[in-house]
């Protein structure tokens, strides 16, 4: 039974990138239309959104604390309201100005949120080694923190996910790795990218524990989450975990989807795992008024953040050289590490 309260924050996080994912999707498109110029509106480059996905997020993000890593990949947005990340500050940097959490400089595919370690990047399975980084410093500290990587369906024959499952078996780390399987390895349907149907039967290869949802219901996907992050964080090693969702959008604004049937769209409509959350509220005694309280109050939350993202100054541009190097903390030197890695000489 999911605590009435874990199903509260859930629907909230889920409607709150619901919206976000369409009013960006609305602002992203002011200026480009009729012909397409990435560099118009008041968004400028591109923007890849995950309306749909929703359940994916909340489901996993649910049982994270503040110290947990996640990683994402280019479509990181309704894991970055999942995780926690700021909002505003999130919205600023995809709108290009200076209180971005990157200042500006690394629109909505590179968002750093350090406060709740959170990061992303919009190369393939890039995130993966990361997160097994961060889950062998959570070992090494004896800290019960885990660390959580997310890719597509598309990624996982690329050698940075491999290698970081094979990583993480051999140290035995505190690794979930979270595959969102939307059918579409951006223009190619999955078997055309693959021969394996279930991404999480990888795992096999590594000999640990992979799962498969394959309905984007944010409740069923709490409940094996919790069972993979449970295990990571109790120090019983590392899981696969895919989860089916239905991507409502193209692979990125502009996208014409001439390769993706028409009834897949539809089918993908009709699949609403808010609709369906909100099912499960109600059999768990919710009613409309509240669920209508925590849509109206997400909704807010996210205009007031653009509101507030298009009032932020735009970066200087005599500051484009800044930030791209970083000194090491005080205190840290180039001195040989303080531990040796286990698991044999070679």
């Amino acid at each position: 039974m999911v605590p009435v309260n874990d199903l509260q924050e859930m629907y909230r996080d889920m409607v709150t990138a619901r919206h976000y994912e369409e009013r960006l999707q609305e602002e992203y498109l002011e200026g480009k239309q009729p012909a397409f110029d990435i560099s118009a509106g008041p968004i400028p480059g591109e923007l890849h959104l995950a309306a749909g996905q929703e359940a994916a997020a909340a489901g996993v993000c649910q049982h994270l604390r503040d110290d947990d890593t996640v990683t994402a990949p280019h479509r990181p947005h309704h894991v970055a309201i999942a995780k926690g990340v700021d909002l505003d500050r999130m919205t600023a940097e995809i709108f290009g100005r200076q209180t971005g959490l990157g200042k500006g400089k690394g629109g909505h595919m590179h968002l750093f949120d350090p406060e709740v370690h959170f990061a992303c990047s919009g190369i393939i399975a890039e995130g993966c080694p990361p997160a097994v980084g961060a889950g062998l410093a959570a070992k090494k500290r004896n800290e019960d923190s885990v660390a959580v990587a997310y890719l597509g369906e598309g990624a996982i024959d690329q050698g940075a996910f491999l290698e970081s499952l094979n990583f993480a078996a051999v140290f035995d780390l505190p690794v979930v790795f979270v595959i969102e399987d939307n059918d579409w390895a951006i223009s190619m349907p999955k078997e055309r990218v693959t021969d394996v149907e279930n991404g999480a039967k990888r795992a096999d290869g590594f000999e640990m524990p992979g799962a498969r949802v394959d309905a984007d219901d944010a409740v069923e996907i709490y409940e094996v989450a919790g069972e993979a992050i449970g295990r990571a964080r109790d120090r019983n090693g590392p899981t696969v975990l895919e989860v089916q969702v239905h991507r409502r959008m193209g692979h990125f604004m502009g996208d014409p989807q001439t390769y993706r049937p028409e009834e897949d769209q539809e089918a993908a409509a009709e699949r609403d795992s808010i609709e369906r959350l909100e099912r499960d509220l109600r059999n768990h005694g919710v009613d409309d008024e509240r669920i209508e309280e925590i849509r109206e109050a997400a909704h807010e939350r996210v205009e007031a953040a653009i509101e507030w993202a298009k009032e932020q100054p735009k970066p200087d541009p005599s500051d484009a050289h800044e930030d791209m190097f970083v000194n090491p903390p005080s205190g840290v030197t180039d001195s040989e590490p303080d531990f040796e890695f286990a698991g044999g000489d070679d």
